[in-house]
């Protein structure tokens, strides 16, 4: 599949001498979902504002579909639609003349037909013309989005596309980017709602302090850096782990019915056989025992707290 970003060593110091981005690489194939996650001030967003154009790197290059977002500007920021993380709209403006401008401004020829799909998509046809102030919160959110796709771009950066928006308008918009990118349309987002990287993201990268510590394909990264927990239920309830077996991680439930045990799937040897051969020697009876795997939220945090240390 084509590259359609091509991020190459590339870095933003401020006057302040803050490092906001630290010789980042990366290679964004067209078609694909590709979520960005980092604490507050890791660099999300000063990437994302240097590849649309709003942010002057200070070293290293970036490729929008091939052009150079410094020397051919136009025709890389024509292929780029923005979701910023602000609301900022006309107040008195209506929801279809804020998409028609925006149109306008890549200098796209007048198409109410297509800002009909778009609207319809984004259950905002029927508010078409209200005034921005009138609406809600995740309502202006999906005005934003209009905006965005009202020139046609093959790359959608979505920066906190949800925040503030309830858990319904969440899934239906979540939704509209499973269209968007059968349509073959790169959706490149970042997110505070990790389960949505998770469920979404053909690849994940994790920043942090302006440096992009990786990227892997979501499944890989669960099953590289996830550990499971295995959850043992018992016959009969315990009123602490017995002696023989302290040290060996396990974690008695407040009301003595089960036992947890993490481990490392990627050890040689997990140790779950060898503990429920020592659980059976010391007359404790299993009932049931059932794995859960770590979470998208889990592993992250795992490699910044790695990466700080």
């Amino acid at each position: 599949m084509a590259a359609i970003i091509e991020i190459d060593r590339l870095s933003k110091q401020y006057g302040s001498g803050t490092k906001a981005l630290d010789d980042v690489s990366l290679t964004i194939d067209e078609g694909e979902i590709i979520a960005l996650l980092g604490p507050n001030g890791a660099g999300k967003t000063t990437l994302i504002s240097v590849i649309c154009g709003l942010v002057v790197p200070t070293g290293g290059t970036v490729r929008v579909g091939g052009h150079d977002i410094r020397r051919d500007w136009r025709a890389a920021r024509k292929l780029i639609g923005l979701v910023p993380q602000e609301i900022a709209l006309p107040p008195f403006e209506s929801v279809m003349n804020c998409v028609r401008f925006t149109r306008g401004l890549y200098g796209m020829a007048p198409d109410d037909a297509y800002l009909e799909r778009i609207l319809r998509a984004l259950a905002l046809w029927d508010k078409r013309d209200a005034a921005t102030r009138e609406l809600s919160g995740g309502m202006k959110r999906r005005v934003l989005i209009a905006k965005a796709l009202s020139h046609r771009p093959k790359v959608l950066f979505l920066d906190e596309p949800t925040a503030g928006v309830d858990v319904a308008l969440r899934r239906e918009m979540w939704e509209v980017v499973g269209d968007l990118r059968r349509e073959g349309v790169t959706i490149i987002l970042t997110t505070h709602y990790l389960e949505e990287a998770e469920e979404m993201a053909d690849r994940v990268g994790v920043i942090n302090r302006g440096q992009l510590l990786l990227v892997r394909p979501t499944a890989e990264l669960m099953g590289e850096f996830g550990r499971k927990t295995l959850i043992i239920d018992l016959d009969e309830a315990l009123n602490a782990v017995p002696a023989s077996l302290m040290g060996r991680g396990l974690e008695l439930s407040a009301d003595g019915r089960s036992l947890r045990f993490d481990y490392d799937t990627r050890a040689d040897r997990t140790g779950i056989a060898r503990l429920l051969g020592d659980l059976a020697g010391q007359g404790i009876s299993v009932r049931d025992v059932s794995t859960r795997q770590s979470s998208l939220e889990e592993v992250f945090l795992s490699l910044v707290s790695e990466e700080a240390a």
